[in-house]
């Protein structure tokens, strides 16, 4: 790749408006037909690498010709309508990248047909970087794309941390959520749930650290388990009154790199319970290393409730007294 044909291909990435049809992965549909917040976000995610290959800046080039991972660092996600299994999406990505940013930013558009009309289903802010290689040789440098490239951060410690423990081995199954020091320390006082849990391969890219994709799933199994914790698990509702979790938006900003087959600290903290209609829950993840916690990744989330009326529509519903104590940390009851 010549240099001029490089600032041709940036000059794309950050000027031209791209759209392509995707649809929602089939894993996505938990409940019913309705697609989960998690797979709404690979849209988003799959749109943007769209956009850079459209810009003939595709993932796989800039990591293999320049040593450059494409991270996605940012993303924070409004969802207006529920998509479907077999909804034709269509994403369109606008860049929003200013001068004087170190990042490449994107506006990300979901829409999807209903009744002959085309609605605004989600809409998400998107922030790129470029991390170059370190696992490997160097690679070939770019100084067009210089700008937009982050080396590793320098780890901020959150605080020191006990003496971590050895309890995510195999026998422990999905990790542990009590009993542990650094667990401890992190929920005390807080109306909060922590889990601990070794980062698995599956969750990495580029060789050495989770990706966003990675959070995202780590978000969603946070809020299966603070639910079970709470005496209302996703199921037991289910079971008991139809009612599934709905979100309306959700965000993750990734700080630090967190490695494979780190323990990662997860502390999911209830913040706000909204006039009995929506809860938002902030997700904090953290690494220790050398005796000090250090934050990697942080993220909001709203749910609310939803009550299912037949195979293809729910409507919203209020909380009751039972979900609103286990979301205030007091006993669910009935």
């Amino acid at each position: 790749m010549s240099t001029q044909t490089l600032a041709v291909r940036l000059k794309r990435l950050l000027g031209d408006e791209t759209t392509v049809a995707l649809r929602p992965r089939y894993e996505g549909s938990n409940i019913c037909t309705w697609i989960g917040f998690k797979h709404v976000n690979y849209l988003v995610e799959e749109a943007v690498l769209d956009h850079f290959r459209t810009a003939e800046l595709p993932a796989r080039e800039l990591f293999e010709e320049y040593g450059l991972g494409l991270d996605l660092v940012e993303l924070d996600t409004r969802i207006a309508h529920a998509l479907h299994m077999d909804d034709l999406v269509e994403a369109t990505v606008a860049p929003a990248t200013k001068d004087d940013d170190d990042a490449l930013r994107f506006r990300v558009t979901l829409t999807v047909v209903r009744d002959g009309e085309r609605l605004r289903a989600a809409t998400s802010k998107v922030r790129v970087l470029l991390v170059p290689d370190e696992y490997l040789d160097a690679a070939a440098p770019a100084a067009e794309l210089a700008r937009f490239t982050a080396r590793a951060p320098e780890p901020e410690p959150a605080g020191p941390a006990p003496a971590p423990v050895v309890n995510t081995s195999l026998a422990e199954g999905r990790g542990t959520s009590a009993g542990d020091p650094v667990l401890e320390q992190l929920t005390a006082g807080e109306n909060a749930f922590g889990w601990k849990w070794r980062i698995p391969y599956p969750y990495c890219h580029f060789t050495e650290r989770i990706q966003m994709s990675g959070y995202l799933r780590q978000m969603e199994e946070v809020v299966d388990l603070f639910l079970a914790d709470r005496g209302i698990s996703i199921k037991q509702l289910l079971d008991d009154r139809r009612w599934i979790p709905v979100v309306p938006r959700s965000s993750v900003r990734i700080l630090d790199h967190a490695l494979m087959e780190e323990d990662l600290y997860t502390v999911y903290t209830v913040e706000e319970v909204y006039k009995e209609h929506t809860y938002t829950s902030r997700m904090d993840c953290y690494v220790v290393r050398d005796g000090q916690l250090v934050k990697t990744a942080t993220g909001h989330i709203t749910h609310g409730y939803a009550v299912i009326e037949n195979r293809r529509d729910w409507s919203l519903v209020g909380f009751d007294e039972r979900v609103l104590k286990a979301f205030h940390g007091r006993p669910a009851v009935g």
